[in-house]
């Protein structure tokens, strides 16, 4: 998340001023906290960068494979197979 810079003024009713101060205090946060946390459940950020980052992180790693009958001589090896 980045910085907090920006400033909203939303006017609400009391019962839901009464609904989020009761919430924020049963979990011990600000009341801005929720309202934060509700806008971003509301409109999941799906910008290009984020999406870019998480296919970084799910993109394997390369690494030299052996040929099918190369790993199964390793394999059979590393299992005490074969010495």
């Amino acid at each position: 998340m980045g910085v907090l810079t920006r400033r909203l003024q939303v006017l609400i009713d009391d019962d839901r001023l009464h609904r989020l101060e009761r919430e924020a205090a049963r979990r011990q946060v600000a009341g801005s906290v929720l309202v934060r946390d509700a806008i971003d459940a509301a409109f999941p950020a799906t910008s290009a960068a984020r999406r870019a980052a998480g296919d970084r992180v799910l993109e394997p790693a390369a690494m030299p494979v052996p040929e099918p009958d190369d790993l199964r001589v390793e394999l059979e090896e590393l299992r005490g197979r074969r010495a």
